[in-house]
């Protein structure tokens, strides 16, 4: 009995190592066709969830993919972190073994695109520009839209040197964050003085409109990972996130293109 016993244990840690290998494998072909569809400069991080991942093989349906890709060049944006999720993931065991996968039905997918701030201020032409989410509920005075008691959720807090008039100093502003259709909006409503900030200096009321303006911009039609529409927008940390959903996604490697 001992020796029945030992025996199934060590076929179930074999079958469990075989069942990682295998999933390991499979994390790998679908990153290196991601990089080449999509002429990434690096391998993305793949991760393919569910257990046993055999099984999921057998079926040619995975339960759970997650991609993160870093360093994507953005036509618009120069270098962004583009993230995916994708639920039901339909790909002929096959296919993944000898890396002719071309197209790729999803259920569902959920995608982000990760503006860090050097490549948002290489876009707005502020290249030391600083990035900071403002609390969730900001109300006394100090920052919303001008001081109107207006909540900042949503927005966030944009800091960087700019000329005003003859000389240059940094300045900070609060700014909102707007989808306006396929496109998102950056939009500068008012100079900023509380603790995200870290600029103190006060411009001269004829130059603050062109000041707000040098923080304003729209991204034009910035897609998601495989061409997701955006639905969000808003400011995480030190970057600004653009996300949105898709139902019943049909993936074409060959056409994959950075956003």
């Amino acid at each position: 009995m001992r020796k029945l016993i030992l025996g199934l244990v060590l076929l179930l840690a074999l079958a469990v190592v075989i069942d990682f290998g295998a999933a390991a494998y499979s994390e790998y072909r679908v990153s290196r066709s991601l990089r080449e569809g999509g002429e990434l400069n690096s391998d993305p991080d793949v991760t393919i969830g569910g257990f046993p991942f055999l099984t999921q093989a057998a079926n040619g349906k995975y339960e759970d993919v997650e991609i993160r890709a870093r360093g994507v060049d953005s036509q618009v944006l120069g270098e962004v972190t583009v993230e995916a999720n994708l639920r039901g993931v339909s790909i002929p065991a096959s296919e993944l073994v000898n890396g002719t996968v071309k197209t790729v039905p999803v259920d569902q997918l959920d995608g982000r695109v990760l503006i860090d701030a050097t490549s948002l201020g290489q876009f707005l032409g502020i290249p030391d520009l600083q990035v900071s989410a403002p609390p969730a509920d900001r109300s006394d005075g100090t920052g919303g839209s001008g001081g109107s008691g207006m909540t900042t959720s949503g927005g966030v807090v944009l800091t960087g040197t700019v000329p005003i008039g003859p000389i240059r100093a940094s300045v900070s502003v609060q700014a909102d964050l707007l989808l306006d259709g396929e496109n998102v909006r950056i939009v500068a409503t008012d100079l900023y003085f509380g603790p995200e900030g870290n600029a103190d200096f006060t411009v001269p009321a004829p130059l603050k409109p062109a000041v707000l303006g040098l923080f304003t911009r729209t991204v034009d039609a910035q897609r998601l990972p495989f061409g997701v529409l955006p639905t969000k927008v808003y400011a995480e940390g030190s970057q600004v996130v653009i996300e949105g959903s898709g139902d019943n996604v049909v993936i074409n490697l060959d056409d994959l293109q950075a956003p």
